[in-house]
């Protein structure tokens, strides 16, 4: 099993960038922590990180018929703006999960909305860097019901063969 994680804009001088708002992390930091989950759960993850939203597009779209089987997604400020981003997630063919580091519902209004997070399985929101933490074990928890279902409708169409 491969997940992807796609981190948006400003996300790569995190622990520069507010730490009173986004935690005195680094994206190295969240990746590695990530990558040592992933390691120690025995599935592979692979990390991109762009301030381009058509960039990001184009990695959401490398998961059409891919090799990826989730995506975890910070998309950053294009979560209230990018509505190409969120038609790319929900045409992926993979579960998503949109994670951000500060509680965007304690924050100002315009960040109330996401219209990525409204097509991804769920969001987390207001964790910190653990909100990453939080997002691996909820994608594979999709994946694995998303399979869960799948074999149960394949054990369901043998048996009324």
């Amino acid at each position: 099993m491969k997940i992807l994680v796609i981190q948006g804009p400003n996300l790569n001088i995190l622990g520069h960038r507010d730490p009173r708002i986004y935690g005195p992390m680094t994206l190295d930091q969240i990746h590695a922590n990530m990558q040592e989950f992933a390691k120690q759960n025995n599935f592979a993850i692979d990390f991109f990180q762009s301030n381009f939203e058509g960039e990001i597009i184009d990695k959401i779209q490398e998961c059409i018929g891919g090799e990826y089987q989730g995506i975890i997604i910070n998309p950053g400020a294009y979560s209230h703006t990018s509505i190409a981003i969120a038609d790319a997630l929900a045409s992926a063919g993979v579960p998503a999960v949109e994670v951000h580091l500060s509680n965007l519902f304690a924050r100002e209004d315009f960040r109330k909305t996401s219209y990525t997070g409204a097509v991804c399985g769920g969001v987390i929101s207001g964790f910190g860097a653990m909100g990453y933490h939080l997002a691996l074990i909820s994608i594979l928890q999709i994946i694995n019901e998303i399979k869960a279902l799948k074999d149960a409708q394949e054990k369901a169409q043998k048996a009324n063969v």
